[in-house]
């Protein structure tokens, strides 16, 4: 519970909160954000029980390919793999997801992937950096899917304009669906299932927003504390006299074939 904590201790305990991996349950009680209907974990469950070898682009610390991968057990691929770009990350994620015979190399975001050509007939990412749709198609077999739930455009943006300001529509319409879709059909792949949602998000106390910018670096780049304490203070005295402060993230599910097979 929040109430009648001081702005200092709101703003202490966001700063201090571990930020390795995708785990939000630090959030519970203190932040909501509604789940993509179609239930993406769930259902790239559904896709790992029928694969022969499957891998997870950018895997953060392991645990929606876990949950993925524990819906379905014992079914699961033969051969399994997992990238992720950042240290703290990758360890996190080889502890995890080794006792489920997953392979966890380390890979920059934006480099080639480690793999052979054909590896895999399932890739599967969770909000990806960006889709590299050329090394996608290179890994995946003639007939194997890239099955993703992405982060769609202008997501949190209400959040990211409060520090920011009013971004540029150039800024605002980066990751559209249909650009990616664009970048997915140039690659050789086909575009076969593209569904997209916006989704209600609420910060019920100023400790959330720092943790949250804290943990998904790139919404103000740079993000400090120190740099927006001005703004954090105006915002901590905007929820306790307003309530929650509402934004609303942006995703889309993109199910892809590469032709043959």
């Amino acid at each position: 519970m929040t109430v009648n904590r001081t702005f200092e201790d709101l703003v202490a305990e966001g700063a201090a909160a571990p930020t390795e991996g995708w785990d939000f349950s630090w959030f519970e009680g203190r932040a909501t954000e509604a789940r993509p209907s179609w239930g993406y974990a769930r259902s790239a469950g559904e896709r790992l029980a029928r694969a022969e070898s499957a891998l997870d682009i950018q895997t953060g610390g392991g645990e929606v390919l876990d949950f993925a991968l524990g819906g379905v057990e014992p079914a699961r691929p033969g051969v399994l793999a997992a990238t992720e770009g950042w240290p703290p990350n990758v360890a996190k994620a080889t502890a995890l997801l080794r006792p489920r015979g997953v392979v966890v190399v380390a890979a920059p975001d934006d480099a080639p992937l480690p793999f052979a050509e054909a590896a895999f007939d399932l890739v599967l990412s969770r909000h990806p950096v960006r889709p590299h749709w050329d090394e996608i198609a290179r890994v995946l077999r003639p007939g194997g899917t890239y099955f993703a739930q992405h982060v769609g455009p202008a997501s949190v943006f209400e959040l990211v304009e409060y520090f920011l300001g009013p971004q540029p529509e150039e800024v605002r319409g980066v990751r559209d669906a249909e650009g990616e879709r664009a970048g997915a059909e140039a690659a050789g792949l086909e575009v076969v299932g593209l569904r997209a949602e916006r989704l209600r998000m609420e910060f019920r106390d100023v400790g959330a927003v720092v943790h949250f910018l804290r943990k998904v670096v790139w919404m103000v780049p740079g993000f400090t504390v120190e740099a927006y304490e001005p703004q954090l203070r105006a915002l901590h005295e905007r929820i306790e006299r307003e309530g929650p402060f509402v934004a609303h993230s942006s995703r889309h599910l993109f199910d892809i074939r590469k032709p043959g097979g």
